[in-house]
């Protein structure tokens, strides 16, 4: 299934993360009360230890260190093969075993079918153009009444200029399911250990409506649990900051889904 689009999108996340983007940091300072935080935040997932975990699309040392120092049977999916390597360097420094897989998150072929008690991603569906071919592996490769965890961009977001005109944030674009909305932030400015910034290009990115995730959802068995809205607290909230603004519109969803019998 590999296109134009996810061949732009491994080299522009390969690049990333050789510029240390923060979700290309591995997790090596979590302890197992950190990791055990940052499993059950949700309250959702219950004992992780010898279950069989999926980091989909996850890779960079951080979700698979959570999970690896819980005990679980972790497996890491993703497209960029340097965030790859950061979980192989989690797994050494912590000392567990970690299996990478690198390939697009529509294809989950190399897997068979109900292998997974968990498939845990991350925000990262909406660097897929089109979710169906997703939700279906997820379906496929997930045990019955096994745990996925999805986090995505609030849709509605992605069509709000974050830059405060002195009355709010102002709606910028048409509410389209599937538009690649690279273009409203071309790139990425990433700062160095040094205080230097460089320009990375952003992957394409793409705007996925509820009804588009959530009826694919549906048509493939699973059952809604969940769902939280992330904002980043702060006390002192100055209009026009990052902070006001996830408080003004949630930037990111997570939700949790249960795969019933079919």
């Amino acid at each position: 299934m590999i296109d134009d689009i996810i061949i732009a999108n491994r080299e522009r996340w390969n690049a990333m993360a050789s510029a240390n983007v923060m979700f290309s940091r591995p997790f090596f300072n979590f302890t197992r009360e950190e990791a055990a935080a940052y499993v059950h935040r949700d309250t959702v997932l219950g004992d992780v230890a010898s279950r069989d975990v999926l980091c989909l699309a996850s890779g960079g040392g951080q979700d698979s260190a959570a999970f690896g120092l819980l005990g679980a049977n972790v497996t890491v999916f993703d497209l960029s093969d340097v965030q790859l390597s950061r979980d192989q360097d989690a797994a050494r420094h912590h000392n567990y075993t970690v299996q990478t897989v690198q390939g697009d998150m529509r294809d989950l072929s190399i897997f068979t079918a109900n292998t997974f008690d968990i498939v845990w991603q991350p925000y990262s569906i909406n660097y897929s153009p089109t979710v169906e071919p997703v939700i279906a592996e997820v379906a496929r490769v997930l045990k019955p009444g096994g745990i996925y965890h999805l986090a995505f961009a609030n849709p509605f977001a992605l069509a709000i200029d974050n830059s405060w005109d002195g009355n709010g944030y102002p709606l910028r674009d048409l509410y389209r399911d599937g538009e690649d909305i690279t273009r409203f932030f071309p790139a990425w400015e990433l700062e160095q250990e040094d205080g230097t910034v460089i320009a990375v290009e952003h992957p394409h990115e793409f705007r996925h409506t509820l009804s588009t995730l959530f009826n694919a959802l549906a048509r493939h068995g699973f059952l809604f649990l969940q769902m939280s809205e992330w904002m980043r607290p702060d006390i002192d909230l100055e209009q026009g900051s990052w902070a006001h603004f996830t408080q003004c519109c949630p930037p990111y969803l997570r939700t949790f889904w249960r795969l019933g019998d079919m």
